[in-house]
């Protein structure tokens, strides 16, 4: 048995894209079948049945509605699917024999662009990865917004470049390797071709696009696996979104060394865009920090907060006009208040290239563009740099905001075919059509008037339908009066409808004027894309200026709301902070009770402090506010300090709590030495190390001796040099300070009351000689008779002399039989070496000569000392 035309089409089709599901539009309907429909099936909760096909037996068959299809859609591409869409080419009424089909559009996790799948103030990222050897270049891509970037990151910063741009979706010329390379989990990874990755067909690729003959205006001359990865990106786009992509107007260069790298422990553990909770921006620093009031300044907010910068003059730049508005309040509430009028004009731009712009959307286009004259006159008199550029970069666009003005009604339907999307006066034709339907029904009912008085029908009516058109209808009862000049044109149950000349030509006028109002209003609305389309690149521009403008009035409304000040960038490595605050933890105290602390590191005499203190005190609090301090900073933002001189980071590191990483089989020690080794590899003088209780997930004597190693290694500035903050439940580290160049004692202090402890939540200089872990058990509710023994051990332990040998002997109160052993002093070991040798020389054995070598080998060894 052969299959039917249709089935041979489908899967002529679904060859073509065999990667995705392909949803094959029949009519009102979307269908699946095959395996397809099984699959969809079972993610979709859809009723699975059958289609005869030609075959023996049924294909498999599910569906979706068409004015529905978006939210099916949205759930496949959430569970990781590629979705092809397969329209109708032609109108099934008039296609002769089988109707054509193509795909119109392939949409994937990087390739979104409904804005009901997208989040408002986040960017969807689509990235792609190009690898020669050693050397790489990346690309990526806001399909829904039109942002292009490159770059050529270095092989040891892959995967750190991968997380800072966060993509939904990534593309590769060679996916195995590049997962070596990052240890993998790379959301979307997938391969293209080869052949897309070379570079002269890159480069033809980039210059179709951006009407070009040659690279040189983009800059990427000199950057070939740059331009490799961009011309495939663009290629992959062409391809699966089959459309112009005008709104990607712009290739932007992102040079390496101009915003920090943040690892994906670092956005973890110190809550920028994500709390730990799993909560997506509650308790978070973006979710303090952002009061934009458009969605386009809450994705550049968030861009910030994951990129901050590197260069001092762009942070004092931004730290500029952040304090021009935060000295100004009226002016920054005023702009707070124009900016909630702007609507999300990247994201309509994206409308303009996909054909999918509607009347609704150029109301919103032109609210935002009459905005624009308003903010540029409140920006008249600022000082500040960044301010002057913005105002000079505000283009109102006079001419396009006034033909959207004239051109679309004010309340035009969201469905463009219905009609009256033209606003009235706009076209003299298009006015004389409407004219024409408005007296056209005028003319029925005059027509129908005369004919009930000439014909005595008392009860005739003239009616219309999309079938028959317009008739007059006449009851059984009256069918001896009707004249013969009626033509007969359907006979009803009860009644006979009927046509007449007369009613005929008004039938011909209004219909007529219908159909030409109708494809006239669609004429018309086309050109009005079609000028927006012209200023495409304008928008973007007077966007991007809306956006910096959004976040720098969000920035300093936070820091009015909050009492942040302005911190000072220093050149000489200094980081002082005076009674310094955790921004998020104090926002979320209702009483307003959080404790400040001063903090003071530098490159010589304080590059690290170790902090020593009972669990539950606010180390883990007192570090991120330190570094949510520098990089707050850093992204332009005023601090929660009473004075603040940072330095500029060069990165930010944290190894903050313990974790394990089942899937990968690792522990929680060796996901804590991960980590670490990853701080020690990548750590400069330039960086700001936090490092929580190293050593923590072994044994007390393992973890004290890596937690004293990581120390010495990180304070040493041949090595690393780093400033850090070190808590550490190890009292004996505090033995380094006198020790090791540019280390310091610190720890939060308590009081004691009877058995009760008082947090006072006080970073003071000394070493803590209580750990408190049993207050804290005891606080977090463990039975009582654990408390009470615990206490009974804790005791025993004090008054001992505890190594590994006798740690049981002194617990249980009975000898063990380990020989006792003096716990060795760190600094002394070398002093122990020397006396363990005299002790295993034999004296009666040993002849005068070697007794003379001997003795001086040991002087020289006490010399060293």
């Amino acid at each position: 048995m052969a299959l039917s035309p249709m089935m041979q089409q489908y899967l002529r089709i679904h060859d073509q894209y065999a990667d995705c599901l392909l949803l094959f539009r029949l009519g009102d309907f979307y269908e699946l079948f095959f395996e397809d429909a099984k699959t969809a099936s079972r993610e979709l909760e859809l009723t699975l049945t059958g289609k005869d096909c030609g075959l023996e037996e049924r294909a498999p068959m599910c569906g979706v509605p068409y004015h529905s299809v978006n939210t099916y859609i949205e759930k496949l591409i959430a569970k990781g699917y590629k979705v092809a869409i397969c329209e109708q080419m032609e109108d099934p009424a008039l296609a002769k024999g089988l109707v054509d089909r193509d795909v119109v559009r392939v949409i994937t996790a990087g390739t979104v662009t409904d804005p009901a799948m997208l989040e408002d103030k986040a960017n969807n990222y689509l990235m792609c990865v190009y690898l020669d050897g050693k050397k790489t270049g990346i690309a990526y891509a806001d399909v829904s917004t039109g942002e292009f970037f490159v770059m050529e990151p270095e092989v040891n910063l892959l995967r750190a470049q991968i997380v800072r741009v966060n993509p939904m979706e990534v593309i590769c010329n060679d996916p195995p390797q590049l997962t070596a390379l990052t240890g993998g989990d790379i959301r979307g990874l997938n391969g293209q071709p080869r052949v897309w990755f070379q570079r002269r067909n890159a480069e033809d690729t980039i210059c179709e696009h951006f009407h070009l003959s040659q690279l040189t205006s983009l800059g990427l001359d000199d950057k070939k696996e740059a331009t490799c990865a961009a011309g495939a990106l663009l290629r992959y786009l062409h391809e699966t979104q089959k459309n112009s992509l005008e709104h990607i107007r712009t290739l932007r260069i992102a040079e390496n060394g101009k915003t920090m790298l943040l690892d994906q422990n670092t956005r973890r553990n110190l809550e920028l865009t994500e709390s730990l909770r799993g909560e997506r921006r509650k308790g978070t620093l973006l979710g303090l920090l952002d009061l934009t009031s458009t969605a386009m300044g809450g994705r550049l907010l968030r861009r910030w907060v994951e990129q901050p910068l590197l260069d001092e003059k762009e942070i004092n730049n931004r730290l500029d006009a952040v304090e021009e508005l935060v000295n100004d309040r009226i002016l920054g509430m005023t702009l707070a208040e124009e900016l909630e009028g702007v609507y999300d004009m990247e994201r309509l731009m994206n409308k303009v290239a996909y054909r999918n712009m509607n009347a609704r959307d150029c109301l919103a286009l032109c609210a935002s563009l009459k905005r624009i004259p308003g903010i540029r006159n409140l920006l008249i008199n600022v000082q500040s740099a960044e301010m002057i550029r913005i105002h000079d970069e505000l283009n109102p666009l006079e001419e396009l905001t006034d033909l959207l003005d004239r051109a679309i009604h004010p309340d035009a339907p969201v469905i463009i075919t219905e009609g009256g999307i033209i606003r009235e006066g706009y076209s003299q034709i298009l006015d004389e059509y409407r004219e024409a339907q408005t007296s056209g029904k005028q003319w029925i009912l005059d027509l129908e008037a005369r004919e009930r008085e000439e014909t005595g029908i008392r009860n005739l009516r003239i009616q219309y339908n999309k079938v028959f058109g317009y008739y007059i209808e006449v009851t059984k009862s009256f069918l001896s009066q009707v004249p013969e000049r009626y033509i007969r044109k359907q006979t009803l149950t009860n009644a006979e409808r009927y046509m007449t000349p007369e009613l005929k030509e008004i039938e011909q006028k209004i219909i007529g004027a219908q159909e030409q109002s109708v494809r006239l209003e669609l004429q018309l609305f086309s050109e009005v894309r079609d000028r927006i389309a012209e200023q495409i690149e304008g928008i973007q521009r007077t966007a991007q200026a809306l956006k910096e403008l959004d976040v720098f009035q969000s920035l300093s409304r936070a820091a009015s709301e909050n009492h942040y000040v302005r911190p000072s960038i220093t050149s000489d490595g200094t980081l002082s902070i005076v009674e310094g605050r955790h921004p998020v933890v104090e926002r979320n105290m209702k009483d307003g009770g959080f404790i400040p602390n001063d903090t003071l590191l530098d490159g010589n005499e304080n590059r690290m402090m170790i902090i020593t203190g009972p669990n539950m005190a606010g180390k883990s609090t007192y570090m991120r506010q330190v570094a949510l301090i520098c990089l707050m900073a850093q992204i332009g933002s005023f601090v929660p300090a009473r004075e603040a001189s940072l330095p500029v980071c060069d990165r930010i590191f944290t190894r903050v709590g313990a974790s394990d990483d089942l899937a990968s089989g690792q522990s929680t020690f060796m996901v804590e030495m991960s980590e670490t080794a990853h701080i020690l590899r990548n750590a400069t003088k330039n960086s700001l190390i936090i490092l929580d209780e190293i050593g923590r997930g072994t044994s007390t004597f393992d973890g004290l001796s890596i937690a004293w190693a990581v120390v010495e290694y990180i304070a040493d500035k041949e090595r690393i040099g780093a400033k850090t903050l070190f808590a550490t439940h190890y009292h004996e580290l505090s033995e380094l300070e006198g020790h090791l160049d540019g280390v310091k004692n610190f720890c939060i202090s308590v009081k004691e009351h009877g058995e009760d402890v008082i947090f006072l939540r006080k970073i003071v200089r000394g070493g803590a000689d209580k750990s408190f872990g049993v207050h804290v058990a005891r606080l977090a509710g463990v039975p009582h008779p654990v408390i009470v023994r615990a206490h009974e051990i804790q005791a025993r332990l004090e008054v001992s002399e505890i190594n590994q040998n006798t740690i049981g002997q002194n617990i249980l109160g009975e000898d063990t039989g380990f020989r006792k052993n003096e716990q060795m002093d760190l600094f002394e070991y070398k002093k122990d070496e020397i006396i363990k040798e005299l002790q295993e020389i034999d004296v009666m054995a040993i002849t005068p000569m070697d007794a003379m070598n001997t003795l001086f080998l040991l002087r020289e060894k006490a010399r060293k000392l």
